[in-house]
This record gives C-alpha cells, sequence and structure tokens, in this order.
C-alpha cells in the first residue's frame, strides 16, 4: 500500500495518535516493532556485500609501494585492507570477516602480539619467511595455508632474499560485534623456538596423537597446512572420479582431532578445476572470499563475471549465485564464515 493511500485509509487522527505515541515511547528508550518487522525479519538474506575481484598484478605493485612508506616493524603489521566496495570505511571483505595482504621483505620481522580474533595467513609470492606460533617456526610457501588460532602469541619474520606476500584472514568483525577484543604485545618481538618446523602436523595431523597429549576441541593443534602436502591429494581426487558438479574436486581443510573445521568461525576448501569445468550455479548463506593459486578461470557471481589468474582475490557475497569456468586445469583457495553459521544453525545452502 502507497503511504498516501495508507494515510487516507486510517486518517489524520490515527496517524497523528500514532506517532504522538511512538514520541512518547522514545523518551523511554522504545520503539514500535512493527514499524521496522520488515527491515528486522526478511524473506530472503539480503547484504551490502557486492562481488569485488583484487587482481595480483595490480594488488603487487600497490603493496610493493607501502616498503617505501613504513616498515614491517613500525606497522606492525604491514597490511592493505581489501575493502569491499559495499562496506566501504568499514574494514570488511565480507559482513563477517576482514581480509588483507601483508607484506614482508627479507630480513624485516613482524613483532610478537596475540588476540581473541583468530587469523589465517594463505601465502601468494615469495619465499623465504616464516611465522612463528607458540614456539614453533614454520616456513611459508605460496599456496601454504597458516594458522594463527584465537589467543595464540605470534610473530612473523623474511629470513630470505625476496619479499613475501600473503592473504590475512581474521574474524574481527565477528569478535567486535561482540565486543570481546582482546590484544597485547609479546614481551619479546620475536618468540623463542622450543619446536622444529613440521612438528604440529607430524604430530597432530598424520593419523596419529602423541600419547597424552592435551588437546582442546577449539583449538586445532595444526599450524600450517603445506601445499605440497595438499595439491597431490587433489591430483588423486581428479583421478577418482571424485570431482564434484559445483566445486570441482574439492577438499575440506579440517582440525584432525575433531574432524571438525580448521577454526570455529572460520571454515576452508581447496579445490581443483579441470581444464574445460563448466561450473552448476551455486549459493549459499556464507560470503566466501577465493583465491587463485593455478591456473586461470572466470567466475559468474550474481549478473557480474570475473577473470582471474594466479594471485588474484575475489568475494562472492552471501546468497549470490556463482558458477566458475575454467580454461585450464586451475586451483582455487577458498575461506568463509560457515562454521560460525553452522553453530548457530543458520547455514543454508542451495543449487
Amino acid at each position: 500500500m502507497a503511504p498516501a493511500e495508507r494515510w487516507i485509509e486510517l486518517g489524520d487522527n490515527t496517524l497523528v495518535a500514532r506517532q504522538t505515541y511512538y514520541d512518547k515511547i522514545a523518551k523511554s528508550h522504545m520503539s514500535p516493532a512493527w514499524e521496522k518487522l520488515r527491515q528486522l525479519i526478511g524473506n530472503e538474506p539480503k547484504t551490502q556485500c557486492v562481488p569485488e575481484i583484487w587482481r595480483f598484478r595490480d594488488t603487487k605493485a600497490l603493496v610493493m609501494e607501502a616498503a617505501d612508506l613504513i616498515t614491517a616493524e613500525e606497522a606492525e603489521r604491514r597490511v592493505l585492507v581489501l575493502e569491499n566496495p559495499g562496506l566501504p570505511g568499514r574494514s570488511r571483505i565480507t559482513p563477517t570477516l576482514f581480509a588483507g595482504l601483508q607484506l614482508i621483505l627479507a630480513g624485516e620481522i613482524a613483532p610478537g602480539h596475540r588476540h581473541t580474533a583468530s587469523a589465517i595467513r594463505f601465502i601468494l609470492d615469495g619465499d623465504g619467511a616464516y611465522t612463528t606460533v607458540e614456539g614453533e617456526r614454520t616456513s611459508m610457501s605460496p599456496g601454504d595455508f597458516v594458522l594463527t588460532p584465537n589467543w595464540t602469541p605470534h610473530d612473523h619474520g623474511n629470513t630470505g632474499d625476496t619479499p613475501v606476500i600473503w592473504l590475512d584472514v581474521l574474524d574481527l568483525p565477528i569478535v567486535n560485534f561482540f565486543e570481546a577484543m582482546f590484544a597485547e604485545h609479546l614481551d619479546e618481538k620475536v618468540q623463542s623456538v622450543d619446536r622444529q618446523d613440521g612438528d604440529s602436523a607430524a604430530f597432530y595431523g598424520s593419523g596419529v596423537l602423541p600419547c597424552g597429549a592435551s588437546l582442546t576441541p577449539k583449538r586445532n593443534p595444526v599450524i600450517n597446512y603445506a601445499y605440497a602436502r595438499t595439491r597431490p591429494i587433489l591430483e588423486r581426487l581428479k583421478r577418482a572420479g571424485h570431482i564434484d558438479t559445483q566445486h570441482g574436486a574439492r577438499v575440506r581443510y579440517t582440525n584432525p582431532t575433531t574432524g571438525g573445521p580448521v577454526m570455529p568461525t572460520m571454515g576452508a576448501h581447496l579445490a581443483l578445476l579441470p581444464a574445460g569445468f563448466e561450473g552448476e550455479s551455486y549459493r549459499a548463506t556464507d560470503g566466501t572470499i577465493f583465491v587463485c593459486v593455478e591456473g586461470q578461470g572466470t567466475t559468474k557471481i550474481g549478473d557480474k563475471e570475473f577473470a582471474w589468474s594466479r594471485g588474484d582475490v575475489f568475494v562472492a557475497p552471501p546468497w549470490q549465485h556463482y558458477a566458475h569456468v575454467t580454461e585450464n586445469d586451475s586451483v582455487l583457495f577458498s575461506i568463509s564464515d560457515r562454521p560460525a553459521q553452522e553453530a548457530l544453525g543458520i547455514w543454508r545452502e542451495i543449487s
């Protein structure tokens, strides 16, 4: 019903009386839900998030330029935030996730700290950098998926000869929604190392567990899901014919002690899309961040089409259809807030 028609039907006196009542209850910090119900409860999800792509050939140059302006130690984390155009100024790539490109030059360190936000690093370019998490230093190579779980002390450094760039994704918007953010700097800029590189994967990700190990279901003990170990599994899936019509030959990163998602708030996948793949349309309530690790292709998101190649980052908003098409064998990494939605019982998908 148009406002003018509603005005005529209700009459001036009724509308004036209602507005007088609304003004009265506003003084007691109350408002009428019936006037806002359609905003609060819609028939299907609505989002301000929009599809977007950040092409590595462009973003790498911008990230490198930042190195002329500020050091990694001075910045604490030299990161360029990937801001969704539909969410300007809010430091979000999706409604619930922060993402940015971090650079660390040869010889630099990013000092140690910890925070209640959980974080992941997906390595895009360069070799020689490391992340130390709770005393284990892990070397990072392109395609590696590195975790720094909630409240774990971590620092970064680059002992190699080339700059290293990676994608950071954090659940900052979720933690800040609950107003539960804590952070602190470590006493030392660089942690002492008391475990060998690869210990966590060997101890907890190899189908065995150390006897007497104390495990917490919400804390993943594995630090680095190395691409060199994960990539061959995709090839095996492809050869075995396990190719999903929407997602290709895809694996889900898991917490090996529970079989659940890598983190309570964020879940990730790695998918091989064979040459000539034409994926069927898919949508779900989790806004998803994609990274091209190998190959090239296009993804249609809603009514927009994005061509992507190695290092490109793109985002599919919540509840928008998307479909992948590839020219050659291609690998896509993806991460979203699906575990948080599943824990709340609100996640939904549809073809």
